[in-house]
């Protein structure tokens, strides 16, 4: 054997002996183990990894049609034109979706430099950047990391909290790529740009625009546009309002950077957008308002009807009825008027309202002097306000009257009378607002120039209950406890709001028809579809003859002469109105409601606050001027209209006669004449009136002489008992107009 030979056996021996040592060490034999195991979890990790990884893709909700995804818009309210904005309704997400053609590069090129630079590489993902993400949360314990593409925001912001876990993020990291297989980059990024938050509760680039700068996202300039980038990161910390305005601005100075370094702008560009001072351009953060009673009367309407979610998330654009001009107008009248009137009468506030009877839309409202001055509760809304209504309630218990058969030409007796008691333990005596009594009277002649009593026995006549049934067929609303009303409802004795009785005397207007009052005329919806169009529903709640008996007595100004005078607040001239004022007890309201066919206005003077005002202020002196002012300046839009008159009937049944009156001697029952009556002491005379008896169906010449057995018509016969007819105008207590 030679050497060569036995080296190799040697070799081969040892080798030969390590084997099995190797392979029957207990410590390689554990490894072995272990790298098994752990092999077959991976394995079954990769299997369970890929079913759960599907499972989520496919379970996750998302809605496909991502670019119909109706998310929350802000609502604009314009004047009937939609050439005015009065308001814009939104919850804490004020948000305008606008278009791809209305995004400029600007900002897209600057959200992508300040969010996700690779944005139009990756797959919704950046893969290094969670795994980044990852490991510093791992060292923090805790979802610290960012590292969300804008694909994940965007996945975030329409379908998932904004909690930090890891269930979460996986889910936003599934939706990210199942947006990415169903849309294209452009898309995405307009979705992102019109759902992002920018603080100030402004959502979308467009309210972000608006907010800031005053201006549309069209419009963005390119340092505008990396200022506006900035803000998503930290909306609050970088708020151009807050206290962090210089890290903002150093923001926006690497995010223009960024956008030089990444080709998307030049050298030039870069320059001149770092040398604008674009902090300078924030303006003052405000939400504008115009008729502000108006518009929070029409927000209360819409959340009524659709509900406050939908109105403030909808996207809507609702055209109100307002006419832009005649609100102006109103505005101005009311504070050029209202100064010397509260000078006088101490009057501190006023509420008007217009509205067109044909079709129940609110053409102007100013619910008071001043939306924003507190000394006088300036934001309440007088013109929704239950108020009582003094006289103005008037023509409802004549209206009712005229149902049942009565005539502006039947008579009735204008003389003090005794109602009984009225529910307080007292008997109710009203008075005439100018303290005399005017004997027989027509009820043209009461109504036109606002005689109490005949009113409250023309109310007893007609029935308070049919009163009140008519008068909510017409449109008011507040009258819902009908036992707290009496006779002194006639003269204002429950209240009413200043809306409601407007519109209410359309329907005098509008002879006999009613709109119901409104203040919308359209809304289009946010895909441009109508979602609501007002039309006129013309029901006849009183017969035509009936609202042209109310509407020529109103408009009789040589009727209304006894009491007003020609000349009156009440009269436009070369114009065709009617009118009708009224005053509470103590001076608290005044009132005047007058119309044409095309219009008709109410106006309201006094204190929030039901303080009484001077005495003397009537609602002709104080609320009529204001009504006088404005529609002498809106007449003159409309053509010259007269009211239709009523059918009448045979004038014979109502030739003015007046009971025969009768003098006695109470000591001898002898009848005397009036001359020695008059002579006599009135102790030892007794005066009776012949009142005529009617076996006719037809109505009588004197309303009160029917049903003699009713025990309160007896009681008005009483009141005819030993009146002196000479001295009928003695002076007496004034109350109500």
């Amino acid at each position: 054997m030679n050497k060569k030979t036995a080296k190799k056996k040697k070799k081969s021996a040892k080798k030969d002996d390590l084997t099995p040592e190797k392979e029957h060490s207990p410590a390689m034999s554990i490894f072995k183990k272990i790298a098994t195991i752990i092999g077959d979890i991976f394995g079954i990790l990769v299997v369970f990894g890929i079913i759960a990884g599907a499972y989520l893709y496919f379970s996750t909700p998302m809605d496909e049609n991502l670019l119909r995804n109706q998310v929350a818009q802000t609502s604009i309210i314009y004047d009937r034109t939609g050439e005015h904005v009065l308001y814009e309704i939104h919850g804490e997400e004020n948000r305008k979706v606008v278009s791809h053609s209305e995004i400029p590069d600007y900002i897209r090129s600057a959200t992508i430099a300040s969010e996700d630079n690779d944005f139009y590489k990756h797959s919704g993902i950046d893969i290094s950047a969670i795994i980044r993400a990852v490991m510093a949360d791992v060292e923090s314990s805790g979802m610290q990391q960012g590292a969300s593409t804008i694909t994940q925001q965007l996945a975030r912001n329409v379908f998932l909290s904004r909690e930090k876990t890891f269930k979460r993020k996986i889910s936003e990291i599934v939706l990210a790529i199942r947006i990415e297989n169903n849309y294209t980059k452009d898309q995405i990024l307009d979705m992102y740009l019109n759902e992002v938050p920018y603080g100030s509760n402004a959502y979308g680039v467009q309210s972000a625009t608006e907010t800031f700068f005053g201006k549309n996202a069209s419009e963005i300039t390119l340092d505008e546009a990396a200022l506006l980038a900035a803000l998503p990161n930290a909306t609050t910390y970088y708020s151009p309002y807050g206290n962090h305005k210089n890290e903002l601005f150093r923001k926006q100075q690497k995010i223009l950077e960024k956008m030089k370094e990444l080709g998307v702008i030049s050298d030039e560009e870069l320059e001149k957008a770092k040398a604008e001072n674009t902090l300078e351009k924030i303006i003052p953060f405000k939400q504008e308002i115009e008729a502000p009673h108006f518009v929070f009367y029409v927000k209360e309407q819409l959340e009524k009807t659709y509900g406050k979610d939908i109105i403030e998330k909808g996207g809507f654009r609702i055209y109100t009825t307002l006419d832009w001009n005649k609100q102006k107008l109103a505005e101005n009248v009311i504070s050029s008027q209202l100064p010397d009137i509260t000078k006088k009468y101490n009057a501190t506030n006023a509420s008007l309202v217009a509205i067109d009877p044909k079709t129940g839309e609110v053409l102007a409202m100013v619910g008071s002097k001043n939306y924003f001055d507190k000394t006088i509760d300036g934001q309440v809304n007088v013109a929704t306000s239950p108020r009582q209504p003094g006289s103005s309630f008037k023509p409802f218990a004549y209206a009712t009257a005229f149902e049942k058969g009565y005539q502006p030409e039947t008579f009735i007796y204008d003389v003090p009378t005794n109602f009984g008691p009225d529910g307080t333990g007292e008997d109710y005596k009203p008075q005439n607002y100018n303290g005399n009594f005017n004997g027989l009277v027509t009820m043209r002649q009461a109504l036109s120039n606002s005689l109490n009593i005949p009113a409250v026995k023309t109310l007893y006549l007609a029935g308070v209950k049919d009163t009140i049934d008519l008068a909510k067929r017409m449109g008011i609303t507040t009258l819902e406890d009908e036992s707290r009303f009496g006779l002194a409802l006639v003269l204002g004795g429950a209240e009413v709001t200043l809306l409601d009785e407007t519109a209410s005397f359309g329907v005098f207007a509008n002879e006999g028809k009613r709109n119901p009052v409104t203040g919308v005329s359209k809304i289009i919806d946010s895909q441009n579809n109508i979602f609501y169009e007002n039309k006129a529903a013309n029901n006849q709640v009183i017969h035509i003859q009936i609202a042209r008996k109310i509407n020529s007595i109103l408009s009789d100004n040589g009727a209304r002469s006894l009491v007003f005078g020609t000349g009156s607040k009440l009269y436009i001239p070369g114009k065709t109105v009617a009118a009708k004022t009224g005053t509470t007890q103590d001076f608290h309201d005044a009132w005047t409601v007058g119309y044409t066919p095309s219009v008709v206005t109410g106006v309201w003077v006094g204190n929030n606050d039901n303080t009484a005002m001077s005495a003397g202020a009537d609602g002709s002196y104080v609320a009529a001027p204001i009504w006088n002012a404005f529609m002498s300046s809106v007449l003159g839009d409309y053509p010259s209209e007269t009211f239709v008159d009523y059918d009448k009937i045979d004038a014979q049944k109502f030739s003015k006669v007046f009971p025969e009156v009768k003098y006695f001697n109470i000591k001898s029952g002898k009848e005397i004449s009036e001359k020695k009556a008059k002579k006599t002491d009135p102790d030892k005379v007794e005066v009776r009136v012949n009142i005529p008896t009617y076996t006719s169906s037809e109505i009588p010449i004197v309303a009160e002489m029917q049903n003699t057995t009713d025990p309160m018509i007896l009681r008005w016969r009483n009141s005819l008992k030993n009146l002196n007819f000479a001295d009928i105008n003695g002076a007496n207590k004034k109350e109500e107009d």
